[in-house]
């Protein structure tokens, strides 16, 4: 009789290289890893074999960088969508397009679970499993790391644990950074992070550019054009939303662009530091907004901050498959619509400077905003405005002064 499968959620590193053992020592399943690549550009030639040496009786690689960029990092530029104001959610976005692929794969090998490494204190557990409940809430869910049977608390067990089980890879016990990096950016968490007292080592540290200050002396002029706040060009090269922010990233590594240090609230109720590199992912949200002030109202801009608040704490938390959040996306693509046109600026030493912005739906109007009076707008009309609406301070400011008024006179 055939054994059942669990499909696992597969990057070839010493975690999920231990569980395939551990699943089919503990759960008697046959083991189909499923490595899904968000971009990350890490080797993946001699994976394959790697896993079933493990053990793994199959292995897919799935490429999801297009559907990563176009189907959740854009809706997420198109909102400005920021938690906590600095984490431009790079791990949040790609988590539920993980999880969409790991149910597909369970699908189609009939499988009755799915497995991940994510820990116990981290944000991802919550985030991958959400994305499965949602799309499958009749598949089991192992989280080894939050499992009686799993008794591996250290690299240095899972090595034992893996040559136990004739597994010899070149794993070893050196201590570095904990690091996810994906199309978007790359985030880095442990050693001197660890306490938040430390400045980050950013010579050991940064993979994807340099610091502003050893950035180039000489700014670089970049061109980025839009259709409907979907970035389409950069420098006059029309290319997909996946090739425009490798471009970025290249553009802004060299300069300095998007390195942050950050102190977040994660979602099991514990503060985290990390650094982020998000050096494309920081431009294309500052060109972004910078088309938008031109072709969005003053009301329809307000809401949109709340939108956005809202929508960056439903990423982070892992709700992407739920009606609020589809909904909030839904608004954000209606009102992108004017969102076309040219955004130039300048990059130097981490920063994004302005150098002018245009778009045929452009709310600025020249002979209403100068000093000059135009046919448009007449000074004197101003003053029955600020009548109107300054009318309830002055019926608040009278009502005060009548009551102390009245106070003064019971006083003498």
């Amino acid at each position: 009789m055939a054994k059942e499968k669990v499909v696992l959620a597969y990057s070839g590193g010493l975690d999920t290289t231990a569980i395939i053992p551990w699943l089919k020592e503990n759960y008697n399943y046959d083991v189909v890893c499923c490595c899904v690549d968000c971009g990350q550009e890490e080797e993946l030639d001699g994976l394959e074999e790697r896993a079933k040496l493990s053990g793994a009786t199959k292995l897919y690689i799935e490429d999801i960088t297009d559907e990563f960029a176009e189907d959740y990092i854009v809706p997420c530029v198109q909102a400005d969508a920021v938690y906590e104001n600095k984490y431009l959610l790079g791990t949040s976005m790609a988590r539920p397009g993980i999880a969409k692929k790991l149910v597909e794969i369970a699908r189609k090998e009939n499988a009755v679970a799915i497995c991940h490494g994510a820990t116990g204190k981290g944000n991802d557990q919550i985030r991958f499993e959400l994305g499965i409940k949602a799309l499958a809430p009749d598949i089991k869910i192992i989280a080894p790391w939050r499992d009686d049977k799993w008794t591996l608390q250290s690299r240095q067990d899972e090595i034992d644990y893996a040559k136990a089980h004739g597994i010899n890879l070149p794993f070893s016990t050196d201590q570095s950074y904990s690091r996810d990096r994906n199309l978007w950016h790359i985030s880095h968490e442990g050693l001197e992070l660890e306490d938040p007292s430390n400045e980050p080592n950013y010579e050991h540290l940064l993979v994807l550019g340099t610091t502003p200050e050893k950035a180039p002396e000489e700014g670089e002029y970049v061109t980025m054009t839009f259709e409907e706040g979907v970035p389409k060009s950069v420098n006059g090269k029309t290319m997909k939303p996946a090739d425009i922010i490798r471009e970025l990233n290249r553009l802004g590594g060299k300069h300095g662009i998007g390195i942050v240090d950050i102190v977040e609230n994660r979602v099991v109720g514990m503060k985290s530091r990390g650094v982020y590199e998000t050096p494309g992912g920081t431009i294309l949200m500052e060109a972004h907004m910078q088309l938008e002030e031109l072709c969005l109202d003053r009301d329809t801009m307000d809401f949109k901050k709340d939108v956005a608040n809202r929508l960056a704490q439903l990423v982070y938390e892992g709700k992407w498959f739920t009606p609020l959040t589809q909904s909030l996306i839904a608004f954000t693509r209606e009102i992108q619509k004017p969102v076309t046109g040219e955004v130039k600026f300048k990059l130097f030493k981490g920063n994004i400077i302005k150098a002018g912005s245009s778009s045929p739906y452009s709310l600025y109007n020249e002979s209403l905003a100068s000093f000059t009076t135009g046919d448009l707008y007449d000074h004197h009309d101003a003053e029955g405005f600020i009548t109107l609406f300054g009318l309830p301070l002055k019926v608040r400011a009278m009502k005060m002064q009548e009551v102390a008024a009245k106070e003064n006179s019971k006083n003498n």
